[in-house]
């Protein structure tokens, strides 16, 4: 079964799950819009999911304290902000948090931001299942930019917000700033089944900077996700780095010849991989310097 109400449509059979080619089709529709955002590239897209797994994502949504729970009260780095892990969630929202993580949403991102090679967090660091009560904030920031403990570099981030009936005078709408801080740009509320994808730089300021004012026992809900990338790994010599078969002593000439065969092919795809990678490294290191 395939709900199609959404941006992405979801199959709910044997667990949650994206058609490859349909998501890297629908990611590459939205791409101009978001290329052309300001203040930085980013996107807002209503009704992401289809209305019935969102609301699963927020039934399921755990109301009493897990073991791995983070709590900040920061002040302006965070407050009354609460922080889940998907491990310490129930069989569905760990189902759902692995379709966050899949190819197929990856390839979406990809096709949607330009960014080739994206990769999931499996540890969801700073990631997962956010909830902030009234009162709490989180100012202006821009993001850690290297995963300190995987050495990879964020790129990208994705919200999902599950709040269901939320009014304007609530607050908490996510402000993105210009790049010098002098002006907001964007203020976008945290509705239900709406969704925010923005670039991961050193500039990209962003928060929901004013305290809530929800009633009692309402609280700001969303799912924060992050993809990362990894710059290639030079390789001055041009070694092979792929698989090496050998031969035993003991093994036939005719498996000898095989493998000899093999070990050819491999130098030869090393040459041309090298050759490759060096016209890339240089391209990539010049567009970091220049950032």
């Amino acid at each position: 079964m395939t709900m199609s109400d959404g941006v992405l449509p979801i199959s709910i059979e044997n667990g949650f799950s994206l058609d490859a080619q349909q998501a890297k089709d629908i990611g590459s529709l939205l791409s101009a819009d978001y290329a052309e955002a300001q203040p930085f590239p980013h996107i807002v897209i209503d009704d992401i999911f289809p209305s019935a797994f969102t609301q699963l994502l927020l039934d399921h949504f755990p109301q009493d304290p897990k073991v791995h729970d983070k709590v900040y009260e920061k002040g302006y780095g965070g407050t009354h902000k609460r922080q889940i892990s998907p491990y310490d969630c129930d069989e569905t929202l760990r189902a759902a948090f692995a379709l966050f993580n899949s190819a197929p949403m990856l390839q979406f991102i990809e096709a949607l931001t330009g960014m080739k090679g994206l990769l999931p967090d499996p540890y969801f660091a700073g990631g997962g299942l956010h909830e902030t009560s009234a009162g709490g904030l989180l100012g202006i920031h821009a993001d850690f930019q290297v995963n300190e403990a995987l050495q990879l570099y964020r790129r990208v981030n994705m919200l999902v917000y599950l709040n269901q009936d939320w009014q304007a005078e609530y607050g908490g709408h996510l402000e993105l700033w210009d790049r010098n801080m002098q002006a907001r740009q964007q203020s976008v509320a945290p509705l239900f089944n709406r969704c925010v994808i923005f670039n991961t730089d050193a500039d990209s300021f962003h928060g929901h900077p004013d305290p809530l004012t929800t009633p009692d026992g309402m609280t700001r809900r969303s799912i924060a996700l992050y993809y990362y990338q990894a710059l290639p790994i030079p390789n001055a010599q041009g070694d092979s780095r792929h698989t090496l078969y050998v031969a035993r002593p003991q093994d036939d000439a005719a498996t000898q010849a095989e493998v000899k065969k093999m070990m050819k092919k491999r130098d030869k795809r090393a040459k041309k991989l090298f050759s490759a990678q060096t016209s890339g490294w240089q391209r990539l290191k010049h567009w970091w310097k220049s950032r």
